[in-house]
């Protein structure tokens, strides 16, 4: 089966990207914004989000997003609506375990749920397609990091205030029957010891009590110009972490920095949606390539657990190469599932056979 993280591409008329910066790329949106506003906005925000869903579709997705086409910032967009954070005066802070600096919001009172968010969007997606669909929300490890804090004067109790604001979050989401509901903690790839210090009971409380499949994404962040993006070696101690965690499902990223599939040895049970899609290069993956990724996980991992994916979302490449990678996935997938049951059935298969049949099983 193929998923997405979340983000699409805008469209070029819906949105100006301004080129990544260091210091303001995604945490308050600075230098990039709508071509519209308004009702004018709001219908255009809404055939962005139609077209995600068709372009999703076309692609041979199976559980979909709305492709946060609403959303400057997939943390920005829930945070600065959050009681408690200040996006008026900002905060220079070094995030990402020091790669970085940037301008951050400032939380300067208690965090508080003050109503529906996104609740709207998710309305809005589930009345235009038939197909399950997933909603992002930004995890609490990942928000402690992005914003500074001038109020709690302690990262453990802000990020169990951002949690529980999270969590309401996420009940109102799951009251209309999402199939996924995934908190992204990209962060937890820089700070494996506070993973298990709090990240993981931090997690736990925002998935609580929800009805829906509940995942948890964890990548190395974008790829920046002139940012160092080190693949710092996590993935043994948090995977081990995780497995203990509550969330159903593991969205991780394998295939930019090519981590070895055995580390899913660590986490049996769970759901793993693998990255097999670099989310930075616009150079199209080989479906034979990725079915190869995914016949190599299913070694360490049950299949029937395996979901192929991008390493995360997609929002800064092209639209035409969003959409021919995640054909390449499908491909990919359907490839790997034809090769799986083949040998299940003991029949043999060759690429050259599969990539002439293409049809699904």
């Amino acid at each position: 089966m193929t998923t997405v993280v979340g983000s699409m591409p805008k469209p070029p008329w819906l949105y100006r990207q301004a080129a990544m910066d260091s210091k303001d790329s995604d945490h308050h949106g600075s230098g990039a914004d709508w071509l519209l506003s308004g009702q004018p906005l709001k219908e255009a925000q809404d055939d962005a989000v139609r077209l995600a869903i068709y372009d999703q579709e076309s692609a041979g997705v199976r559980i979909l997003s709305d492709g946060e086409q609403r959303r400057k910032s997939y943390l920005t967009h829930i945070t600065s609506q959050l009681g408690g954070f200040d996006y008026e005066t900002l905060a220079e802070k070094w995030i990402r375990d020091g790669r970085r600096l940037a301008n951050v919001g400032r939380c300067t009172g208690p965090i508080e749920w003050l109503g529906p968010m996104v609740v709207d969007d998710l309305r809005f997606l589930l009345t235009h397609t038939t197909a399950p669909v997933k909603v992002t929300l930004p995890g609490p490890m990942t928000v402690t990091d992005s914003t500074f804090d001038a109020y709690y004067g302690d990262e453990r109790a802000f990020a169990m205030a951002v949690a529980d604001a999270i969590n309401r979050e996420a009940k109102a989401l799951d009251a209309l029957g999402p199939a996924v509901i995934q908190f992204d903690e990209p962060v937890f790839s820089r700070y494996p010891e506070k993973v298990a210090e709090w990240g993981i009971e931090a997690l736990n409380r925002c998935s609580q009590g929800l009805i829906a499949q509940t995942a948890v994404h964890v990548c190395y962040s974008y790829a920046m110009p002139g940012v160092p993006r080190p693949i710092k070696d996590s993935y043994p101690q948090i995977l081990a972490e995780l497995e203990r965690s509550q969330v159903d499902q593991l969205a991780l990223e394998f295939q930019a920095p090519q981590l070895d599939p055995a580390l899913l040895e660590l986490c049996p049970s769970k759901i793993v949606l693998f990255g097999c899609i670099d989310n930075a290069d616009p150079e199209v993956e080989n479906f034979q390539k990725i079915a190869q990724r995914l016949l190599a996980a299913g070694e360490h991992h049950d299949p029937e657990k395996l979901q192929a994916a991008p390493d995360c979302g997609l929002v800064h490449l092209t639209q035409a190469s969003a959409r021919a990678k995640l054909s390449a996935l499908y491909r990919g997938a359907q490839l790997a599932r034809e090769i799986l049951s083949g040998h299940e059935g003991g029949g043999h298969h060759r690429y050259e056979h599969d990539h002439e049949h293409g049809h699904e099983h």
